[in-house]
């Protein structure tokens, strides 16, 4: 089998609100815990209580999201302060 090799160049990543993005998804998450804590009950006995701990988890990994995305802005910003007067 060949090699694929791309015939242009790829295109810059797109940059958004990525702090404000990863922080929404979070409080989704945990959102969605606090709503099914209630049926706890309902969730051991049909053995779905799974759904309940991956909301946590999801919940737990976003904070860590949050404070990656939140080094990686400032790195960014950082960055870009450095080479702007360079370019002058």
């Amino acid at each position: 089998m060949a090699k694929w090799t791309p015939k242009h160049e790829a295109p810059e990543p797109l940059e958004g609100p990525v702090v404000a993005t990863i922080t929404g998804g979070t409080l989704v998450w945990f959102v969605l815990f606090l709503v099914q804590l209630p049926f706890y009950g309902w969730f051991d006995d049909h053995g779905h209580l799974w759904w309940l701990w991956t909301c946590l988890a999801g919940g737990g990994l976003g904070l860590i999201g949050v404070w990656y995305v939140r080094k990686r802005d400032a790195a960014l910003k950082r960055a870009a302060t450095v080479k702007a007067p360079s370019a002058e």
